[in-house]
């Protein structure tokens, strides 16, 4: 992002819809794309006498999300370790039919965690580690979907209550990221480990992940007691895509920036009001809908309608347990344990976990796991993609990838691309890819190889002394002349013998 004449400050309220079978409070499908207004009852729909009866999985996948976020459980002063209670949310909106909202105020069951990010300027020269507060995760139920004519023709709007009731966790940040590539990075590492421990499919376009984002900025003044001037807060809404998000950030604090230009009295916080604004994705803008409610606006007060719940240091303990390893300690383990670069580690650890174990049962098998982690990127990743499959649905094993890389090791890189493509399209073996293809590796005796790498080497100062003066780009030179000299020999050796008598000196 270009440089700007002030500092963006950003926090994200992150809205997670959890993966349970039943809503959150009755037995109601809690199923993306049904019918509307099919999946209700009396209890979602708040009708009188009906009453409501906490979703266990909700709570313990909840639970989960917590602990991953490092936060604490229930440690309220004065009350018993883990006590945690839900309240009344007041509210009027069509898609809310009981008029009020289960969800948490004042004891909520998790707060004052963490989430380490990494900040990429140049995702392939590593990235830089920030670590983003988390104020507070709650668990709470959704309201349903309003569904407006935008024909522009003055059409009624529609009501589906379907995700009445369903349960949501509400992640909500401290203002600690300064840019769109930071909230940006912050939501891909909380979605990665959202998917990861089988909390949420994280399915923007199915409503199941929501966000609003807080924004202001500190524009610098010196006669200012804090060295700044805070512009006043706006929450911007509709932000249906990651895209959206960044765009929207990055069009807010510039707005706000021209607005304070013009009054840099008036335009303070403390002296306006937080606003609401929604984001027009088309117009690419935000647009004013409201002042924002204050806690004393909704009214809340105790459910009287469920019981308080105390969470036990044994049921942490055991959640913990199955939580397994979070993508930030995976990262750095296949930096140490594998010598991954920065970038390989993360490429990797965001496809998920089936994919490291898919990576380490190669490296395991082949001995090498720089070697594992380059032919996955050359060949299983783009097939994935051309596919559209998870490695878990894959074809090819990771014995079978492993035995490939093995025997295709003396082959050039578009020869190993057509045998693999054969061996996919055909559901054919390596052995008989090679025998219908006729791509097999050459013969080649590797003394008398170094032996012409050496040789080029002595040929060719020019491209030794710039290689030595940091042109990594020159060695190329050595390489082609090598191999112009020694038709059909691969490539990859070559350019690895070249590396090796190079760094002789």
């Amino acid at each position: 992002m270009p440089e700007v004449p002030y500092k963006i400050v950003v926090g994200l309220e992150v809205h997670v819809q959890l993966l349970t079978k039943t809503k959150l409070f009755c037995g109601c499908l809690n199923k993306f794309g049904q019918a509307p207004n099919t999946a209700t009852c009396p209890v979602c729909l708040g009708l009188p006498g009906a009453l409501p009866v906490m979703n266990r999985l909700a709570f313990d996948l909840s639970l989960k999300a917590a602990l991953a976020l490092n936060c604490q459980i229930a440690s309220h002063p004065g009350l018993p370790p883990g006590f945690t209670k839900w309240d009344r949310k007041n509210y009027y909106y069509p898609d809310l039919p009981k008029n009020f909202q289960i969800s948490q105020y004042d004891l909520p069951f998790s707060h004052d965690g963490h989430l380490d990010i990494n900040i990429h300027p140049d995702p392939k020269k590593g990235h830089t580690a920030k670590r983003i507060g988390i104020i507070r995760a709650h668990l709470e139920e959704d309201a349903g979907k309003n569904i407006h004519d935008e024909s522009g023709r003055g059409g009624d709007t529609r009501v589906d209550l379907n995700r009445t009731g369903t349960p949501l966790l509400e992640i909500v940040s401290h203002p600690d990221m300064n840019s769109p590539e930071e909230a940006l990075a912050y939501l891909d590492e909380l979605r990665l480990m959202l998917k990861e421990l089988g909390i949420s499919d994280c399915e923007m376009q199915e409503g199941s992940l929501r966000c609003d984002a807080n924004v202001n900025i500190h524009v610098p003044m010196e006669s200012e007691p804090k060295g700044y001037a805070a512009t006043p807060l706006v929450e911007i809404k509709n932000l249906n895509s990651f895209r959206s998000i960044g765009r929207a950030i990055s069009y807010e604090a510039t707005r706000q920036y021209e607005t304070f230009q013009k009054d840099p009295v008036g335009y303070r916080i403390g002296k306006l009001l937080k606003t609401t604004a929604g984001w027009d994705d088309a117009r690419g803008k935000t647009e004013v809908q409201r002042h924002k409610e204050e806690a004393a606006d909704y009214r809340y007060f105790p459910e009287p309608d469920l019981v308080p719940v105390v969470v036990s240091a044994a049921q942490i303990e055991r959640v913990k347990l199955e939580m397994g390893e979070l993508p930030q300690a995976q990262r750095k383990r296949l930096e140490t344990q594998h010598g991954l670069s920065q970038y390989d580690a993360g490429v990797l650890t965001a496809k998920g976990r089936a994919m490291v174990k898919y990576f380490e049962d190669v490296a395991t098998a082949i001995g090498d796991s720089k070697a594992a982690a380059n032919r996955i990127s050359d060949l299983i990743y783009p097939a994935l993609t051309e596919r559209n499959e998870e490695i878990d649905q894959f074809p090819v094993t990771a014995a079978v990838y492993a035995d490939f890389i093995k025997r295709t090791a003396a082959l050039n890189k578009q020869d190993r691309v057509d045998l693999f493509k054969f061996m996919l399209e055909n559901e054919a073996t390596l052995d008989a890819a090679m025998e219908k293809t006729g791509i097999k590796p050459a013969t080649f005796d590797e003394t008398t190889l170094r032996a012409a790498v050496v040789d080029a080497i002595g040929k060719n100062p020019r491209a030794v002394a710039d290689f030595k003066a940091g042109k990594d780009a020159a060695k190329m030179a050595i390489v082609g002349a090598v191999m112009k000299s020694n038709k059909g020999v691969p490539n990859d050796v070559v350019r690895r013998l070249v590396d090796e008598e190079l760094a002789k000196g």
